[in-house]
């Protein structure tokens, strides 16, 4: 069990927690994206993925589907970041969440 207590452990911790979402398909999206690309974000991009994953499932769903897209540019970028990421890495790993 990791108890490290530092103000970043406990971000990543609520991150991780608030990444599982109530749709399998999204946790496949957002979690690999979470563990292996954001610590390497800028401070703006991480905050823009702290304000994506406060938006409804629904809506989250329509736009890592590429249904469409969120109207906020720095959205829509955070957005395309984990499309990319999960288009182009291995997550047969995340397959039993």
């Amino acid at each position: 069990m990791n108890d490290d207590t530092s103000p970043a452990a406990i971000l990543r911790k609520r991150l991780y927690w608030h990444s599982r979402r109530g749709m399998w398909e999204l946790d496949l999206l957002l979690i690999p994206f979470l563990e292996h690309r954001f610590d390497g974000l800028s401070e703006d991009e991480q905050l823009a993925y702290q304000r994506l994953i406060e938006e409804e499932d629904q809506d989250l769903f329509g736009w890592l589907m590429r249904r469409e897209w969120p109207e906020e540019p720095s959205l829509k970028r955070i957005v395309k970041m984990i499309v990319d990421h999960a288009e182009t890495t291995d997550n047969s790993a995340y397959r039993t969440l």
